[in-house]
Order: structure tokens, then sequence, then C-alpha cells
């Protein structure tokens, strides 16, 4: 196939906020150069910003971004030093200062207030934001500062060269479900770099063939993750004040299992109000969804929702492995960023500004690659030795077993984050083993549990996952291949219902997977004939928030997220 293709310096796959901090920073830097040059401090050849891209597969910037999101400014005061300063435009992303803090224990009927709340959830100074509000202003800053945004395109492939990253080849658009070109067939592009920087967030497409081609994970610990489950809410405003930020742990959790609620206050009766849960439960039919509604039916978050109108949805995954899973951070020709490589403070609930640090780190190196005209893994390196020479290594250090504490649940853990803060993070041992999330799952005959109660929700406090994905304004054009890979759908319809149940109907918070009566024939893993309806595997591919929680969890690994055709997706809205 013909395809046209670009040259360019810098290639930035992801425009969140570690790809837009990558972007910004880089231009700073340029612009920094070529003065040097022009006034004689420097020699050397300049270079453009123009000669930057960043791709994103969301329809505009932020689209896809999703967060709490309480966020420490650290970065974000380094990258723009005056972006809480009072200002007469319009652009600015809202930022609501932290008031107050509290941290509650939950019991299924009552609450108890911490009486001191734990340093790590002490957020003094901290702002509660949108993320994808954050996420547009950051665009719109990388854009005048003469970098090229390209929205609407997602990174299909990687392009190698003997073994060196040179650039992504981006989705071919206008084809049908069978793969066959429509009349609107446009080729994708090959977008060729010196240089290319992953910024995809969680579970990345793009990162994962890197990781796995590349042996980028070799003795590190297998990356683990949470799913945080967030509506936005509107109550009357003198409920809450603004600026408080409630944390909460226990019910309707188990002892056994990793995660905690949250509500964050923003003016005029705005409440994010969400449910973080550990991927790392053994259940097979245990519901993050469903969970985050009975949540909300608590007499606690009762009381505060009463009379309030939901207005936004949406889910993410939450890469919450630690320093210890961190992968091998460069190789020839790229470099990975942000959540795309697992930075996140899980203790703290807070990763933005590790992201933001990462692509600035990043763009710092890049700019001396341009300058050696190296881009070799050798040279490159440089990035991984400035994330250990910056105060990123400095936190997640102290937390670096933080989340495999919780391996045998929440009283052994107590223990276990008890000696960890005593001892700078090392605790009981000098590296905590650790699993993939999918090998945990117990088989159903293993499990011993009861057979769960489904939840009905009334339509006002609670919801169903469908009714939740039309709040999330996801769209996708539904004559195109999936973008959700089964490798062997009999494994779904034979044995997967045997021993697990088929978890994916429970784990996706966006109803994608169901079981559905079959047509009555052969069948069964010997093939015989039967007369009886068998259940098989049906997707509602359409329905797909891009949490990647199918890509993590599945536990024979045969399902896998590639990006579906640029521009579908959520369309998140001060989310």
């Amino acid at each position: 196939m013909e395809r046209e293709s670009l040259e360019m310096d810098v290639l930035i796959v992801g425009a969140g906020p570690a790809g837009l901090a990558a972007a910004l920073r880089l231009a700073q830097l340029i612009e920094q150069h070529n003065a040097e040059i022009d006034s004689g401090a420097r020699q050397g050849r300049k270079f453009s910003p123009e000669e930057v891209y960043v791709l994103e597969k969301g329809r505009e910037i932020g689209a896809h971004l999703l967060s709490g999101a309480v966020l420490d400014p650290r970065s974000l005061r380094e990258l723009v030093p005056d972006f809480d300063q009072p200002d007469s435009s319009t652009e600015r992303p809202p930022l609501t200062p932290v008031q107050q803090d509290a941290v509650y224990f939950l019991t299924e009927k009552d609450h108890w207030k911490f009486p001191v709340t734990p340093p790590f959830l002490q957020n003094h100074g901290n702002y509660i934001i949108s993320l994808n509000r954050l996420g547009r202003w950051l665009g719109r800053k990388v854009e005048k500062a003469g970098v090229s945004i390209f929205t609407g395109f997602a990174g299909k492939e990687l392009l190698t060269e003997n073994g060196r990253v040179i650039g992504v080849r981006t989705d071919d658009k206008g084809l049908d479900k069978t793969g066959n070109r429509k009349s609107n067939f446009e080729p994708g592009y090959d977008l060729h770099a010196k240089v290319t920087i992953l910024a995809e967030g969680p579970r990345g497409s793009l990162a994962k063939q890197l990781i796995a081609r590349k042996g980028l994970d070799q003795e590190r610990n297998p990356p683990t993750y949470a799913v945080g489950i967030k509506e936005l809410w509107e109550i009357p405003p003198q409920r809450l004040a603004p600026g408080t930020v409630i944390h909460t742990a226990g019910w309707p959790l188990t002892k056994k299992q990793y995660g905690g609620g949250w509500l964050y206050s923003m003016p005029e009766g705005m409440i994010s109000l969400g449910l973080v849960c550990g991927l790392d439960y053994r259940d097979p039919r245990f519901d993050p969804h469903e969970m985050f509604q009975r949540f909300k039916t608590h007499p606690f978050l009762r009381r505060l929702l009463e009379g309030g109108k939901m207005l936004r949805y949406g889910a993410k995954t939450i890469p919450e492995g630690g320093w210890f899973a961190l992968p091998k951070l460069v190789t020839d020709g790229a470099l990975l960023v942000g959540d795309c490589a697992g930075f996140l403070n899980s203790q703290r609930l807070k990763g933005i500004h590790l992201a933001i640090k990462t692509g600035m780190l990043a763009a710092e190196t890049i700019l001396e690659a341009l300058q050696n005209n190296d881009f070799s893994e050798t040279a490159l390196a440089d990035y991984a030795r400035r994330v250990e020479n910056s105060w990123v290594k400095e936190e997640l250090w102290k937390v670096r077993n933080y989340h495999q504490a919780f391996e045998k649940g929440m009283p052994r853990a107590v223990f276990h984050v008890g000696l960890q803060m005593l001892t700078g993070g090392r605790g009981l041992h000098k590296r905590y083993p650790s699993q993939a999330d999918y090998a945990k799952l117990q088989k159903l005959e293993d499990s011993n549990l009861p057979q769960p109660t489904r939840f009905v929700p009334d339509g006002k406090l609670t919801f169903d996952k469908l009714t939740d994905v039309y709040h999330s304004s996801t769209k996708h054009e539904e004559d195109q291949p999936g973008h959700l890979l089964i490798a062997d759908t009999n494994i779904c319809n034979n044995r997967c219902i045997v021993e697990y149940g088929n978890p994916c109907q429970y784990f996706c918070p966006a109803a994608v997977y169901e079981m559905v009566e079959g047509p009555r024939g052969v069948g069964g893993p010997s093939g015989v004939a039967h007369k009886e309806q068998r259940l098989q595997i049906h997707l509602n591919p359409s329905n797909c928030v891009h949490c990647k929680t199918c890509d993590i969890m599945d536990p024979y690994e045969i399902i896998t997220w590639v990006p579906p055709e640029g521009g579908g997706g959520p369309n998140y809205e001060n989310l």
C-alpha cells in the first residue's frame, strides 16, 4: 500500500500530561538553544519546534484524559511558573485549592473519621483539578510554542529499522468490520522521527509492543494496576465546602481487597466521586463498577448526594506496580514517560506531577541528543540517569514496596506499611515479590465463594453500566474493524465459562463483554452435537471507554486492546 510519510525530529505519542509536558519543555529548550546561538554563546545548528509532533488518538486534546484528581503542583510550577497566578485570560484551567482533608473508615452502615490524616494523604498546597481541562490548557500552550498536534490519529504500530525505533504508523481510516476499504478510505501515515516518546497512558498499546519486543521488563516486577471508576455530580452548593478532600477505606471492599474511595469538592456544587479497586483481587465475579454503585448507597455518601444530579462518567486503569515494576525506560530511538512507564505514587494516589516531570526530563535528554545528533540507546540512557537523580526517584523509592504490602490483605498490610514508613520504604524485604493481576484470579472450583447477589440500580443514585457509558459521551464508528481482539473465542465459550465464569463480563466497566445465547448445534470441547443453547461471548466495542482493564485482567491473556479508528472513544468533560 502506498503511504505518505512525514519526516520530523521528535514524535510524541499521546497528548496527556507527560506528552504535553515533554513537548512544551522541548519547545522552551529549543527557544533557549537558538537564542544562545544568536547571541554567540553557543555554536551549532538551530532547531525548530515545528519539527516536534504530538500524536493524539482522541478527537480533541483532553477527550481521553481522566483522573480524580488532586494535583501536586511541584512539576507544573517548574514547567509553567505562573500557572496559578491571577490572570485576565479565561484560558487558565480551574484550580480549587485544597482547604481541608479528611479520611474515613466505612462499614456498611457507619463511618469513623481518622483522628489524624496520614501524612501521605495530606493535601495542603495542592489543587483539585479536572485533568482533561488541564490537558486542553497545556495543549494550547504547546501549540502556541509552535509544536504541531494531530488529534484523531492513533498510533497503530511501531516502525523499526535494524532493531531501532524510527517512528510510528497511524491507523488506516475508512475500513469496514471485515477490513475492506469503504469509499472514504484513507491509508495511515508513516511518521519517521529521529526519536519517539511513548506517552500513551496506562497499558499503552505501542509501549506494550515495545516492552515485549525489546524485553524491557526483564528482571522487573510485573506491572500491577487498579481501576478507578468516577462520576461527576452536581449537588446543592451549600452542602460541602469547595476545596474539601475526603478519602475512604473499608466498605464496600473487603479486608482482602486493595482500594478506597474519594470525594473532592469544587465550586458551585460540583464534586468528583469515585472508587479505586485494585485489580489484584481473587474473585473472578468481582465487579468494580457495581462496587462503586454500592459505595454511593452508604448513608454518609447518600446524604451528600441526595437531590443531586450525576453529570459525567469515566473509568481508567492506574499503574500501581511502583519503582520495581518500571520497565527499562529507553531503547534505540525511543523513551517511555508517565503512566505509560508506570510512574505513579500509589500511596499518595498521585501520578500527574510525575508524568509532567518525566516528560520534562525526556525533553532535556532529547535536546542533548539533537545537539549531538545521537539517538542511540547509549545517548538516550541519560534520561534514565536524570530520573534516578531527580525527586521522582526520591519520592517513588520511599513507596517502592507499598502496593505489594497488600498482597495478603488489609490486616497484614497495616503492619507492612507501618514498617515500610519506619524503614524508608524497605519493610521486611528489600524487594517484595509480586504477581501479574490476572494470575491472582481463583478458579470457581477453588474459590469457595458464594454466588454474588446482583445489584439493581435505582436510576437516581445508582446506575447500570450502559447509563454510565452514555454519560461518558463515548462514540465509535460502528462499521470498523474490532479494536478488542480475542485470540480464541472457543476459550471464552467452552473453557473460561467453566473455570472462571467469564470474568470479562464483570471487570469491564462499560458492558463491552457479555455472554449471550448462541445457536444450537455443534460445540463444546469435544465438538459433539448438542440440542441445548449454549452461552457464547459477544462484544459491544462501541461502549469501550479505553480503560484497558480487559487487556490486563483476562486470565488467559488472549484479549488485546488496540486503538480503534482515531477519534473514537470517550469525550470526557470536566473529568
